[in-house]
């Protein structure tokens, strides 16, 4: 006996072909974009902590002004200026001859660097031991550690206290006149100092500023 073609089997059966290809093109969709947001999420996270770890670093490493005095008083203006600094208060170890210091005052901004750095300034600056019982200078590596800071004002003329004139920048600082300086470290934490001048300073050898 003659039968009809069952077309309805054959039917069903291009449908579930065209539906498993649709479905393994979904799971490898879904495979790319599992792998892209790993990506992500991994690029995100390294750069999260990267940034955590520099802001970290910018306001932990800080250097905190213990004083600040003035001397080389000629022609009642200040030549010298001596800023003694410590570690910040649950600050790591911070090498000073690794800072930039940039001096705002009456005859303008200038940029500085370590003595023992190269580079090209406005002038540098020098770094001394006041208190430093393992030897560490120029890096702060205990709270009990005193370095200081040297600046010396006044054009190259030949005349230095500091032994180069490499060293001078600027104008000194006469009586009343006061000035700013940003000590910025590697890290880039930033200390920033307001330094004045008495109004008066005849006959004295140093002054606090």
């Amino acid at each position: 006996m003659y039968r009809l073609k069952d077309h309805a089997a054959d039917d069903r059966g291009q449908v579930g072909i065209g539906t498993l290809i649709v479905f393994i093109a979904m799971v490898l969709v879904a495979a790319i974009a599992a792998g892209v947001l790993i990506n992500t999420a991994g690029f995100l996270q390294s750069s999260s902590e990267a940034t955590g770890q520099g802001a970290s670093d910018a306001t932990s490493n800080r250097l905190q002004v213990v004083s600040a005095t003035g001397s080389d008083l000629d022609n009642d203006a200040v030549g010298i200026v001596d800023i003694l600094v410590k570690r910040g208060p649950g600050a790591g170890n911070v090498d000073l001859s690794t800072m930039t210091i940039q001096w705002i005052g009456p005859s303008g901004s200038f940029y500085q660097l370590a003595g023992t750095q190269s580079g090209n300034p406005d002038g540098y600056f020098a770094i001394e031991a006041v208190q430093d019982t393992d030897g560490s200078l120029p890096v702060l590596n205990d709270q009990e550690d005193r370095l200081r800071i040297r600046l010396e004002l006044g054009e190259n003329d030949g005349e230095t206290i500091l032994g180069d004139d490499k060293y001078k920048f600027g104008n000194e600082l006469g009586e009343g006149e006061s000035a700013t300086v940003r000590i910025t470290t590697s890290s880039g934490s930033q200390t920033t100092e307001e330094i004045l001048v008495p109004k008066t300073i005849s006959g004295t050898s140093a002054v606090q500023l």
